[in-house]
């Protein structure tokens, strides 16, 4: 067979010329970039400056430390598309029979592939039971529920590509494998949109609909909206079960939330009361801790707010005088940050060891505001040394103020309403403000009275309303609430048995601080869009000598009228009941969403076979609010965790470590990475959104500065491999699209080794079984073992859940292992006249066992290649990859040899060594001879089993071994490999001395032009002074070669003096 080069299938910089073999056929279409020609001038220029500056880092001995494979990316250049296009229906298998495409195209791999799999029910487990390899297990997972009010982001995309991973392994590995999908009604987000939607198309607020009719419109929105995250789970490749997709809103939900509800009542973890919450004033709603966003502010800011007609200022430390009563002239002054709250206020609290106060205890001050007499009373809590060491005490519009307030048995008194006006409570002057409107009246006030002392910068934390922007009011409100002490317990003893497992354990701590700590839930919303609570007010009559509000709960108004009836002993006809107009916190139904999607409370074989769940994957943010909810309410209600692991993965930022989102532009949709997208169309993305103006402006910017050209077409394997490669269990995960880009140009090497395997294979190849494979030579032993080392790193990577070792693995075996060595190293080979038969089998193995190794990460890439290849011979083939056996460490551990390998590496080393030598000479074309000479027998003999390989890889002409102790030919040079070995390669003949060393003279000169720079520069401190010594070294190793090179030049003109008798100086 001819000599098949690699790089004969690489795709040229623009256009589609089909390679040498390759038939050009029809149904392939090419979708070309703007301005091919320019481009294709610049790709040029590019590549030459690229050349150039690898070629200074070379001189300069300085090429970048070892980067990741992401961090190596190449520049982006517009590449042609390949369409697939021939004609299929959707739903069937993807037409395969004609060649390769000459260059990867993540549009024309992507094609047709999912429908086909979910057609052919590969995701559902009762297909799964029926596989070859399967092991009787189950694995079991939900996805997190999406909101339904947008489209899933980076963050998502994370998620999903590590759950897709793990249940592709799962599947493959033979386990029955049940992934559900669904997604949350989001009852704040979604109606908050809806409201907009119709005040910007009808001009028409909520309340001028009736309930019902509003939630035809939410429901009208939904059907609209929701496919949308449908379609992007889809072109993330996530697998899926579609027909057991479930929504927090549809009936099974809201019958499981009902019985919820029901039975939390009746264990007496549910109950009515008047409490503080969180009130957004903007939503007139109560809102969940997971909704209040705490904001650092470093001293004074002025902030924009909902309703507010002026900017407000907060960070400012206001101090206001109490006159003692009774002795005129005496004060103490309190300080404040919400001024807003006096009217509220009913005593003034110290410390009982603070020296300042300890004449005033017991006595009364009068209210700056009203005259009223306040007690001043004493309490450990207060902080003496923060502002002058006095608070006032506002028990209905404070957290702390409310348990101080208790403790004391002081009566609180609400002065701010559900809309955030000053309430009746306050004087006339007051009634009916905006709470910041009335904050300066107060403060004009105090000045005039003469009980104003000034205002400072205060540097504390606000709390934001995250969904309105509103600065977040404490309330008194008579809500619903669960009890949580108890269930807190429970979940936090499930961690510390071990019954639940959090991974990584350092999030342990949080857990068990935040179970300790917690309060009762508030689970009451005023909204319309929801679980509607079913409670019901007895109107008539209250409870038999009870004088408060008497609620009944039932799963239907009859069966509340029951409960009524017996309450009240009147018959439940006479009875008028009324029902609760909240609705439930989302994060109720979200809690359910482990059981109630498998048909909890019914008992269904789903229930029975999947649940509890195998494993539960989310973001660590939501360790608290949503998994530490699912294990209370699981534990509850099923009497059992409803998963025993949770694998939390890092929050997704920016390359710049800057948080996602909107208002910086840096939020990206999955599909722009994946398809690619003009900066245009991301900038209309941006104005089609809810950004005021100020924050479009800032996103625009910012978008414009970060992706100038677009985001590049990279595709959904690159996606999903990237995502996956980050150590996603520690800190935070920095994204980049150039990494995203990276990993594309990685699947276009599988793409060409593969085009190049196949080619090699021929049309007559039948694969040998596994078991009968035994490899002919060294380098054939060496690149099975190589396969079964990465089997068994994969298997633990997957074992471990840390997808890092896998990808890494992965990586290394593809790029590293087959393509950049024995790819290189079997060509030669393979133009062998008779071809020896082994290494086409070698080439096959590699390729299957690689492609399903693979599969589980970059699963569209590997059914495209792995359905090309050859069938193995015996039982029926598995009709995907997907639902083929995943390889085993074990199936492989035969191939294994670790010796090969380490050995092997010192042939690496030289092969290393002999580039090197190339480099320092600049022998581009030429292919010298070269002599390996060792003092140790064992690594003579190591050398003498690789010779071809080493004049392969090395590109150079014939290699030999030299007798120890035998002198080196002269005009060779040499080159040590280790205390024993060295390596001579051939100069005499194809290098001019006079011609390379003035080169080599102005190298020199570069070289120590930039040494001395760095000599000249200041010492400086840690990681930068690392740097700079590291290439303070690098740059003398450079020079130092470089006056051996210039010294064996010059040995070489003397040993071989030039026709005119003239030699060097």
């Amino acid at each position: 067979m001819p000599h098949l080069p690699l790089t004969s299938f690489r795709p040229p910089l623009w256009g589609l010329r089909p390679s040498r073999g390759l038939r050009r056929s029809r149904p392939l279409s090419t979708q070309s970039e703007p301005d091919g020609s320019a481009i294709s001038r610049r790709n040029r220029e590019a590549k030459q400056k690229r050349l150039r500056e690898k070629q200074a880092s070379l001189e300069a001995g300085i090429a970048p430390k070892t980067k990741s494979p992401a961090e190596s990316s190449k520049a982006w250049t517009p590449k042609e598309r390949v369409l697939y296009e021939i004609p299929t229906e959707h739903g069937e298998k993807k037409d395969v029979s004609r060649p390769l495409p000459p260059a990867y195209s993540p549009q024309y791999v992507e094609a047709a592939w999912y429908p086909w799999w979910v057609r052919e029910g590969f995701f559902k487990p009762e297909y799964q039971a029926r596989l070859p390899q399967a092991t009787g297990e189950t694995f079991s997972m939900c996805i997190p529920p999406p909101n339904v009010t947008g489209s899933l982001h980076i963050g998502h995309a994370l998620t999903v590509a590590i759950q897709d991973a793990l249940v592709r392994w799962h599947r493959m590995r033979g386990d029955r494998v049940l992934w559900v999908p669904g997604s949350d009604h989001a009852g704040i987000a979604t109606q908050a949109v809806v409201e907009k939607q119709l005040w910007k198309e009808r001009g028409v607020r909520r309340h001028e609909l009736s309930r019902a009719d509003f939630l035809r419109e939410v429901w009208k929105w939904k059907e609209g909206k929701g496919g949308e995250i449908c379609e992007q789970l889809r072109a993330l490749g996530a697998s899926l079960d579609w027909d057991r997709e479930c929504f927090t809103m549809d009936t099974g939900s809201s019958v499981a939330v009902t019985e919820a509800f029901v039975r939390l009542y009746k264990a007496g973890l549910l109950y009515r009361s008047r409490q503080l919450v969180n009130w957004s004033c903007a939503l007139r709603s109560a809102i969940s801790d997971i909704e209040v966003e705490s904001r650092p502010l470093p001293g004074r800011t002025e902030l924009q707010l909902p309703g507010c007609p002026t900017p407000v200022s907060f960070g400012l430390l206001f101090s206001v005088a109490f006159p003692v009563d009774g002795e005129p002239g005496a004060e103490v002054v309190v300080g404040t940050t919400r001024p807003e709250t006096l009217p509220g206020d009913v005593a003034v609290a110290v410390h009982p060891d603070d020296s300042r106060y300890t004449h005033l205890h017991g006595r009364q001050l009068r209210h700056p505001l009203t005259g009223q007499l306040l007690p001043l009373i004493t309490d450990c809590t207060v902080q003496p040394h923060v502002g002058t060491g006095a608070v006032k005490v506002t028990p209905a519009h404070s957290p702390a103020d409310a348990e101080l307030g208790a403790r004391h048995g002081l009566s609180p008194w609400s002065v701010i309403a559900e809309d955030g006006t000053m309430t009746t409570l306050c004087e006339d002057w007051l009634q009916g403000l905006h709470r910041f409107v009335a904050r300066e009246k107060i403060l004009s006030a105090l000045r005039e009275r003469g009980l104003f002392r000034g205002l400072q910068n205060h540097p504390m934390v606000l709390p934001i309303c995250s969904r309105s922007g509103d600065v977040v009011e404490y309330l008194l409100k008579s809500q619903w609430f669960v009890r949580c002490r108890e269930m807190g317990e429970q979940a936090a003893k499930a961690v510390e048995s071990g019954a639940l497992e959090l991974s990584p354990s350092f999030h342990q701590k949080n857990w068990q601080h935040w179970f300790s700590h917690m309060g009762d839930w508030c689970v009451s919303r005023q909204l319309w869009w929801g679980h509607r609570i079913p409670a019901y007010l007895v109107v008539e009559k209250h409870a038999k000598g009870d004088t408060e509000d008497c609620w009944v709960v039932g799963r239907t108004e009859a069966e509340a009228r029951e409960v009524a009836a017996e309450l009240t002993g009147r018959p439940g006809v006479e009875l008028t009941l009324e029902r609760d107009p909240d609705v439930l916190d989302t994060w109720f139904s979200s809690a359910l969403f482990p059981f109630s999607a498998l048909g909890w409370p019914r008992e269904t074989p789903d229930l029975a076979h999947f649940y509890p769940l195998s494993l539960l994957e989310t973001g660590s943010d939501l360790l608290l609010f949503w998994v530490g909810r699912m294990v209370m309410l699981g534990t509850q209600l099923t009497g059992q965790l409803p998963f025993s692991k949770v694998l939390l993965h890092s929050m997704v930022r920016d390359r710049q470590g800057r948080k996602m989102s909107k208002s910086l532009g840096n939020v990206l949709d999955p599909r722009d990475i994946i398809s690619g997208v003009e900066l245009q169309v991301l900038q209309e993305k941006l104005r089609d959104g809810n950004l005021d103006p100020a924050e479009l402006a800032i996103a625009a910017a910012a978008q414009r500065k970060d992706f100038p050209h677009g985001i590049p077409e990279c595709g959904t394997d690159a996606l999903r491999f990237t995502l996956c490669s980050h150590g996603a269990l520690g800190g935070d995960l920095h994204l980049s699209v150039s990494e995203v880009l990276s990993f594309r140009h990685f699947c276009n090497k599988i793409w060409n080794a593969l085009r190049f395997i196949l080619n090699a294979l021929g049309e007559e190849f039948i694969p040998q079984p596994a078991e009968e494979l035994s490899p002919a030579s060294r380098m054939d032993a060496w690149i099975l073992s190589c396969l079964a080392r990465t089997a068994q790193d994969c298997e633990r990577g997957f074992l471990t859940r840390e997808l890092s070792l896998v990808t890494h693995a992965l990586h290394h075996f593809w790029l590293h292992n087959l393509c950049d060595v024995y790819l290189e190293a079997v060509k030669p080979v393979l133009s062998h006249s008779p071809r020896p038969p082994e290494p086409p089998q070698v080439l096959f193995f590699c390729a299957d066992v690689g492609l399903r190794l693979l599969a589980p990460l970059m699963p569209f890439l590997a059914e495209e290649l792995w359905q090309r290849l050859p069938p193995r011979p015996g039982g029926p083939p598995a009709p995907s990859i997907c639902v083929a056996p995943y390889p085993s460490a074990r199936s492989l551990e035969h191939w294994h040899q670790p010796e090969l390998e380490r050995r092997f590496s010192r042939v690496q080393e030289s092969v290393q060594a002999l580039r090197a030598l190339r480099a320092t000479y600049q022998l581009t074309k030429a292919r010298p001879r070269v002599l390996l000479q060792s003092s140790e027998p064992g690594e003579q003999g190591l050398f003498e089993a690789f010779l071809e390989p080493l004049g392969t890889l090395g590109h150079c002409g014939a290699v030999g071994l030299l007798p120890t102790g035998a002198a080196a030919p002269l005009g060779w040079v040499q080159a040590p490999l280790s205390d024993t070995s060295r390596v001579y390669m051939e100069l005499q003949g194809l290098v001019d001395p006079q011609t390379h060393l003035p080169r080599l003279a102005a190298r020199r000169h570069k070289l120590q032009k930039q040494l001395d720079g760095l000599l000249a520069r200041p010492p400086s401190e840690g990681e930068a002074e690392t740097q700079r010594q590291q290439k303070l070294s690098s740059l003398q190793l450079e020079l130092s070669k470089l006056d051996k090179a210039a010294s064996h030049l010059r040995q070489l003109m003397d040993a071989s003096p030039s026709p005119g008798g003239s030699s060097s100086p």
